[in-house]
């Protein structure tokens, strides 16, 4: 059995897949007002839309608080994509290395949002990250439900 992995989900949302990356490009501090499942982010260096900013976000995950520390890795305007690579926090607990990566593609008034996790377990007995795509499954459920509201 492998240690590493990598796992995909995808999700058609009706908002704007512009807007939608925005959120996570230019404003991930705004999740909160629009999920309950994001209790808050903090910007720890550099500026929110940069390359190696340092984000804490603080959620909710299987009933519990927790908080992952990242560090914006990648941002592809033209593919509307965002990777954060978690370097502090409780999903390091399970995992020895762990990115996430959101993309949106957008045609005509199809958008499809894409989740991308690549990690690394500490030891066989640790679950694929299934939980955690489901909560990004679900917290983009509930940004486009804002924005259609």
């Amino acid at each position: 059995m492998t240690l590493e992995g990598k796992l995909v989900s995808e999700i058609n949302i009706k908002s704007d897949g512009d807007v939608f990356h925005e959120i996570f490009r230019h404003r991930p501090h705004h999740n909160s007002s629009m999920c309950d499942k994001i209790q808050n982010v903090d910007i720890h260096e550099d500026e929110w839309e940069t390359v190696g900013s340092v984000l804490s976000w603080y959620f909710i995950h299987d009933g519990k608080e927790k908080v992952a520390k990242d560090i914006i890795e990648a941002i592809d305007e033209e593919k509307k994509l965002v990777k954060f690579k978690v370097t502090g926090g409780d999903i390091l607990e399970e995992y020895k290395a762990c990115s996430f990566t959101v993309h949106v593609e957008s045609k005509g008034e199809n958008n499809l949002v894409t989740w991308i996790a690549e990690y690394e377990k500490k030891n066989v007995n640790v679950p694929d990250p299934h939980t955690y795509m489901e909560l990004l499954l679900n917290i983009s459920k509930d940004i486009e439900t804002h924005h259609l509201n």
